[in-house]
């Protein structure tokens, strides 16, 4: 290749957004920010809504930095962002209302309410998605039953890297990866289920064309053309969901590994050529989304690293200011296994006062409550390694075989103190890396939609030579075994 090509991956996460360049010469990737900001949600009158027109302030102004870098070496970019959650928008493509976060309370009663409208079993069977309270089926059921005039006025749905990708272009298409995450596809099938749709009666005319990760929708509209001064970038449909990215830059060779991609949440699973549905997978609550190329992740969620995150958002209130590094110090101080929480508790869901929340889950469930900051960040990343365990075990049930490695990425494959407690908790080797895997993901399926790479192993094999990883093998195994015993007591209450 004579010259560096440019691919833009925006990427955007639930507390945090970035817009990474990736500039490949034909054998390696090398990425550089051009944008990182802040995705505070904002609460309104007891509602928790995202700020998307900031968001979309934001992706403009990396495009702009990437247009002043490099100029007409900028070939691409790609979209990715969390799951779940929409814009609705009107026949004039206007945006109706402030989009909901996915922690809003209009979801509280809602999956009992859908059970009577379809058994739980039966949207289990077509979606072969996890139950989560947040799920986009049980946000758009909380506006049937309280009969929002925004649903009445919509035109079209559209998942938030949809929505971005429709302002960048004008186009109206709702990439799978994302649409996935519904819990309205019909697994199988992979497209649109009518009979979900109709039982909870969500009108199926807003729901539109499911294309492909690695699709190029356009280029920019004139007014996007003028405003970053990139008249020639296409836009291109990566993994749209931010995992579908991370799981696609997972350095792996072979199939004899599971992946964790650890953020604010913790998503473990395997890959497959598809979905994994059965009275085992229903009873275990695991998920099954899309994936790029054809594949399957058939996955869990776990909350993640949002403990720490909102403990430390709560610990600076106060007007100091606390670095996760500094967090770690303070967790490699206090008293191993002083208490356990499941990091999965109802209690943890929502926006508040965390330490407080962690403290009461240890008296109710007969424990002492960690007294100090250290206490409360061993208690979370400990409780975090024995529910990757817990979920590591349930894998390998599925499969119906022993798994041999751990690979994480994203940005909790940095920590050094969360990320040694998973490998002697699984007793198997963890392989951290890459950091911006997401990134990364996106920008191999700009350079497969573009011709540059033919296939997802290809794509691997340039992850591998561009980014090093780090192994944590298993120490102190005995303990953790006994720790894990205390945690099935506790797990579930």
């Amino acid at each position: 290749m004579p010259a560096k090509k440019v691919y833009l991956a925006v990427d955007l996460g639930a507390s945090s957004g970035r817009v990474m360049a990736g500039e490949f010469d034909g054998k390696k990737i090398t990425l550089h920010e051009m944008n990182r900001f802040g995705n505070p949600g904002h609460p309104i009158h007891g509602s928790f809504h995202w700020d998307f027109l900031q968001l979309f302030a934001d992706i403009k102004a990396g495009l702009r930095k990437a247009s002043q870098n490099y100029g007409k070496a900028a070939v691409s970019a790609g979209i990715d962002t969390w799951g779940v959650d929409y814009g609705l928008i009107d026949k004039r493509g206007e945006l109706l209302g402030l989009p909901h976060q996915y922690r809003d309370p209009r979801t509280n009663g809602m999956e009992a309410a859908s059970f009577k409208r379809m058994p739980r079993e039966k949207i289990y069977g077509i979606s072969g998605i996890q139950f989560m309270f947040f799920n986009t089926i049980f946000q758009l059921l909380s506006e049937v039953v309280n009969k929002s005039p925004l649903l009445a006025n919509a035109d079209r749905l559209l998942f938030t890297p949809d929505l971005f990708n429709f302002w960048l272009t004008g186009v109206k298409a709702n990439e799978y990866t994302i649409a996935s995450t519904s819990q309205l596809l019909d697994a199988k099938k992979r497209a649109w289920s009518q009979p979900l749709l109709k039982a909870m009666g969500i009108p199926s005319k807003i729901f539109g064309e499911i294309v492909a990760p690695g699709t190029i929708l356009s280029g920019v509209t004139q007014a996007i053309a003028e405003e970053t001064g990139l008249p020639k970038l296409k836009i291109i449909a990566p993994g749209t969901h931010d995992t579908a990215s991370a799981v696609a830059a997972v350095p792996a060779r072979g199939t004899d590994h599971a992946y964790l991609s650890s953020g604010t949440w913790s998503l473990m699973g395997v890959e497959s050529l598809q979905p994994v549905i059965s009275e085992k997978s229903y009873k275990l609550n695991f998920t099954n989304e899309g994936g790029v190329c054809g594949t399957i992740r058939v996955l869990k969620n776990i909350c993640g690293l949002w403990l720490v995150q909102e403990s430390k958002r709560v610990w600076e209130r106060g007007g100091e200011k606390y670095s996760f590094d500094h967090l770690i110090e303070l967790a490699k101080k206090a008293k191993p296994f002083a208490a356990v929480i499941d990091p999965d508790s109802p209690d943890f869901a929502q926006p508040g006062d965390m330490p407080a929340r962690i403290r009461t889950f240890c008296k109710r469930t007969g424990q002492k409550a960690p007294a100090d900051m250290g206490g409360i960040v061993r208690t979370i990343y400990e409780s975090l390694a024995l529910k990757y365990r817990r979920v590591f075990g349930m894998l390998e049930e599925l499969t119906g075989h022993r798994i041999g490695t751990l690979h994480v990425v994203g940005g909790g494959s940095q920590n050094i103190f969360l990320n040694p407690c998973t490998a002697n908790a699984l007793n198997r080797p963890v392989v951290c890396g890459p950091v911006e895997a997401t990134a990364l993901g996106n920008i191999l399926m700009q350079l497969m939609a573009t011709k540059e790479i033919r296939s997802l192993d290809e794509g691997r094999e340039i992850i591998r030579a561009s980014f090093e990883t780090k192994t944590w093998t298993p120490q102190d195994t005995d303990a953790w075994d006994a720790a894990f015993e205390k945690f099935t007591k506790i797990e579930g209450k």
